[in-house]
Parts: structure tokens; sequence; C-alpha cells
């Protein structure tokens, strides 16, 4: 924000201020609409997990709380398939957890090989480079992915490479790499690199299995497929992995420290890291303990399914998507804008008139698209038909 804008809205607050009784200042309290949140993220959230936020707040330092998390350890564990290791949160976004990965891990000067076909995967090169590393950049066009054979290629040629980083599902494109397949061929070729994948947009929608398909490190976020507020970072840490941690006395900030965060967690009696903030806690507890009640399983089917059937009604109103099929993610469609339309100004309709939020295309390289999140609560056929019945009322001939 420019000063002069801060500036006048300072001046709007005086104002509002001023025209109240001078010691009574009442300011009406925040109404947010009720939207659909169709987009890339956040989703809404079951009644259950915004009641839970409601529930008595305790101290971070309570004993309650520090048993609590050891519950919240094992479902994290559960659901990224990791029973090897530590599964825990980040009082932080996503994003804290895609830079705690490269900080904890990689040195200035050390060798990465990283792959990038979208804007997330963009903002790992631009940090893995802010790091000092060396970095082998691998890329594809936006909608594509960039394939395995190539990552391994490029790690036999650089064998002093310390980590392989990709995104497992780019939220910025919709588009799925095979991760099971490329841990897989990285277990048998004997490398020494860690596996360093983006689940962000994946975990809670489709399969993770990070034991078993050899991802050391993995982060997420909560308001995405888990379907909790924003604000809070799941990560996973393979045991080869947590002995890595700041090694050779790299140097690591504090607040990113995965070795701090482990202790805070997993050490009894607790070693004080930071004040957590428990609502948020409590929000993506109860998240997890829905998704563990449906089962993932059945979870992954419904995002499945609701995926395919936006995806299908897209194309049946003559819409193109973005990546080829055998990459298309269920819960993120990237659907192309059609040539002559302004894509900004339809999802300026469908919010501001229909209530429902769609997302646009992210940075320059992207094409334009619109981004239809199915995810968490909203992964079922009556959110997909409510979508597309809503880009029939504002587009009724389709992409024509």
């Amino acid at each position: 924000m420019e000063l002069a804008a801060y500036h006048a809205g300072s001046q709007r607050m005086e104002s509002v201020l001023s025209a109240t009784a001078p010691q009574h200042a009442t300011i009406e309290s925040f109404q947010p609409p009720t939207r659909l949140l169709a987009g890339p993220g956040p989703a809404n959230v079951d009644p259950r997990v915004l009641e839970a936020m409601r529930k008595p707040l305790i101290s971070h330092l309570d004993p309650v709380f520090w048993e609590r998390l050891l519950v919240m350890a094992e479902m994290i564990g559960t659901v990224y398939g990791r029973t090897d290791g530590a599964s825990f949160c980040l009082s932080q976004s996503g994003t804290s957890g895609m830079e705690a990965g490269i900080l904890n891990f990689v040195a200035p000067g050390d060798t990465v090989v990283a792959a990038s076909a979208g804007f997330f995967g963009n903002r790992i090169l631009d940090m893995l480079h802010r790091r000092g590393a060396k970095v082998v950049e691998l890329t594809a066009p936006f909608g594509q992915h960039v394939p395995n054979d190539q990552i391994l290629d490029a790690l036999a040629q650089n064998p002093n490479a310390v980590m392989v980083c990709v995104v497992y599902a780019e939220t910025s494109t919709g588009v799925a790499h095979p991760l099971q397949e490329l841990g897989e061929a990285m277990r048998a070729s004997g490398t020494d690199a860690l596996l360093y994948a983006d689940c962000v947009t994946a975990i809670g929608g489709m399969p993770i299995e990070l034991d078993a398909w050899g991802v050391d490190y993995a982060y997420a976020c909560s308001q995405k497929c888990i379907a909790a507020p924003p604000g809070l970072s799941p990560v996973s840490i393979s045991s080869r992995a947590i002995e890595r941690i700041g090694r050779d006395g790299m140097q690591v900030p504090y607040s990113l420290d995965l070795a701090e965060h482990i202790k805070y967690w997993f050490d009894r009696p607790m070693t004080y890291h930071h004040t957590t903030p428990n609502l948020s806690y409590y929000a993506l507890d109860e998240a997890l303990c829905l998704a563990l009640e449906e089962g993932l399983d059945a979870r992954y089917a419904r995002h499945a399914d609701a995926g395919a059937h936006v995806q299908a009604g897209f194309r049946e109103r003559g819409f193109d998507l973005l990546p080829a099929a055998s990459d298309q993610l269920a819960q993120l469609t990237a659907v192309r804008v059609p040539e002559g339309f302004d894509g900004k100004a339809i999802q300026g309709i469908l919010l501001n008139s229909l209530n429902i939020e769609v997302g646009g295309g992210l940075g320059p390289l992207s094409p334009p698209i619109w981004r239809i999140g199915m995810m968490g609560v909203n992964a079922n056929r009556e959110t997909a038909d409510r979508v597309l019945a809503a880009f029939d009322t504002v587009l009724p001939n389709g992409a024509h």
C-alpha cells in the first residue's frame, strides 16, 4: 500500500472516531459477507471447525495442551503417511514451511536440483537463490510438469546435490507431479540427496505416502483440502533428514529452526519455543479429526469425484483446461479464459453479485485462467454444480 493511501485511511478512521462520543468511541465491528470459497484457498470450513475456536483458551504452556500436541502430531503424520521421523505444525503460513525446508537442509554453496513449472515452483527457486545455493534449475511451461527423467538425469550429473525440490500439486496451474515415481526412482538410485515436496494443495485431498515414497521433507498449509483457517503449516521430516538439520554448524534463523520446533513438540518436560496461536491449533485439530473420521481413502475419492464433475461441466460448456488430463489435479482446476473474455471482470461479477470466489492466474508467466477449487467441505457435486450454474448465469453461452 502506498503511504498516501494509508494516511487517507487513517484520516477516515479519525473521522469515524470524532463522530462519536470522545470518551466512548465505538467502531462498527467487521461483518464479512458469507461467500462460497471456490478458489485456490482458503476453502470454507466445517461448522465443527469454527466451533472449535470457541473452546476455552488455555495457555500454550498448559500440560493439557502439551499432551494434545502429541495427538495432533500423530494425526498430521497419518495424513502425510509418515510413521518414521517427525510430523508437526509450524505456527506460520505454508510459505514458512517452504522456507524452513530450505534453510534447515541447504547451506550457502550447496548444490540443489529444483524443478519448477508454476508460480510456487518459482518461489522455491527464489528462496534457494537467496540462500546462496547453486541451483540446477529445471523448468517446464505452465500447465505441464518437469519430467522425472530430466530430474534424475540432473541428479546423476550433480552427484553432490544435497536436495531435490518438486511441487507435488502446483496450486497456480492445477498440475500434479508424479511424486511417487520420483521418490521410488531416487531411492533405487542410492542417492544421498533429500527429496523435498510442496504438498500445500495435496494434503487431505489426494494420496500422500511420504515414508513409502521416500519423501524426506514435506510442507503444507491449513486452509486448503484440510479446510481449517489459514495461518498454520503442517510439516513432516524423515529420520535421515532430521539428522541433517543445521549440519556442519549451518546457521538457521531461530523461528524456523526445525530442531527447536521438534524439541517444542516432542520433548517432555516441554521446551518453550514460541507462543502458539492456540485457537488456530484447536481448529486444525478439529479439521484433522474430521478428515480421519471420514477416512482418507473416502476423502480422496470425494475430492476426485468433485473435481471430475466440475471439469466435465466446464468441458461441456466449451472451456479448455490448462493441464493435460493425465496431469490434472482433482481439487484445483485451471480453466482457460477464452480469447476476448475479461477474466478478472467475470471473477468480480461472481464475487460481488453471486458471492462466489474463484481464483485467477498467478505471476507474469501464467496464461489467463480461472482457478476453481473443490477442497475440503466444498469437494462435492453440489458445490461443483453451484459453481457451474454461476458461470451459466454470467456466461450463458459458455465459452462462445
